[in-house]
């Protein structure tokens, strides 16, 4: 199988790339590389990878119209994960129109040329984020996500709107994940244990918003990626048993579905620290501060339909998902990258 992967300098899109390689895939990736946070760490995420045989990379933008439409006409690829975004709930506070670029236009691009090119099957990242100022927990795909708090979401709700749009009018099967917290070796500098695990080794405060009272559906890596290829391998069928006049917002009359991958599990936020400092074996210093705008106070995922229907659920423990963050952080960030 032939897939194409945006954002494979990316944290999620350069595991997926290697386990897809390992498997026998052939993998096609793009990234744009940009300077949102270092790019040495894109590059070397990309090293690990770009020699293998079944692997060709695009350094090309998803805004870019005319290099999409001629990554799809050249590549063919039978299926597609984008990945690829501008990242970021306090970045999109700040500079909103880059979200406008990567999330919106860019992923109008992906759809017409999956439509376009006969693809079998689009999943496309989307995020907890979308449930913005709805309080029910555990957060299910079946509730209404009509209320973000931040560009960041909104334009990752679009994305779902968008994509039902495309399976409607085209039958392009497309599938959206809400990925939750999404954590592990080789993440993102801007996220808070990356941030955490530097301060707390160079002895100073750390950050702790809401006063530390958080909670998070903290995921690993492994899991997501796990997640993300047994739902690549089963296009997303329509819902035979959906109703108009009772929508469910989780599914469709077309091929369109959205699934939550999260541990199903929330830590609290002191928790988490605690197992960052029983790993690093240090104590953090921290500077209380209040809710910052835009984010959510806490994120609880229902994993009820990824369960049901792929036999899956994941489930790596907070304390070892750190702890093996944190031996990657010693053993290879700081010895090649810090």
């Amino acid at each position: 199988m032939r897939v194409l992967i945006t954002g494979t300098a990316g944290f999620i899109g350069s595991n997926l790339a290697l386990r897809l390689l390992e498997r026998g895939d052939s993998v096609v990736g793009i990234d744009n590389h940009n300077d949102y946070y270092d790019p040495a760490i894109k590059e070397a995420r990309l090293a690990r990878h770009a020699n293998h045989p079944n692997y060709t990379h695009l350094r090309i933008d998803l805004a870019d119209r005319k290099a999409m439409e001629g990554c799809f006409a050249t590549h063919k690829p039978n299926r597609v994960v984008n990945l690829a975004a501008q990242a970021g709930v306090r970045y999109s506070i700040e500079n909103p129109l880059a979200y406008i670029d990567s999330n919106i236009v860019g992923f109008a691009h992906i759809l017409e040329g999956c439509r376009r090119n006969g693809v079998e099957h689009l999943v496309y990242a989307s995020s907890s984020s979308v449930y913005g100022a709805n309080g029910t927990m555990p957060f299910s795909v079946h509730h209404n996500v009509d209320h973000p708090l931040s560009l960041y979401a909104a334009s990752k709700k679009s994305n779902e709107l968008m994509a039902h749009t495309y399976s409607h009018l085209y039958n392009l099967p497309t599938t959206g994940l809400r990925f939750f917290t999404v954590y592990g070796p080789w993440g993102r500098p801007d996220m808070a244990l990356f941030k955490f695990t530097k301060a707390i080794l160079a002895g100073e405060k750390i950050p702790v918003f809401n006063y530390g009272k958080h909670r998070r559906d903290f995921t690993y890596i492994d899991d997501i990626v796990e997640g993300v290829i047994r739902v690549l391998d089963r296009p997303a069928p329509p819902n035979p048993t959906w109703n108009g006049a009772q929508p469910d917002p989780g599914s469709s009359n077309a091929p369109w579905r959205i699934y939550n991958i999260g541990n199903n599990n929330p830590v609290e936020l002191m928790d988490y620290i605690a197992a960052l400092e029983k790993a690093l074996g240090r104590k953090a210093e921290m500077d209380m501060l209040p809710l910052q705008p835009g984010d959510i106070p806490d994120t609880y995922a229902d994993v009820t339909d990824l369960v049901e229907q792929f036999d899956y659920k994941p489930a790596t423990p907070v304390e070892q998902g750190v702890a093996n963050f944190v031996a990657w952080y010693r053993d290879i960030f700081i010895k090649s990258l810090g």
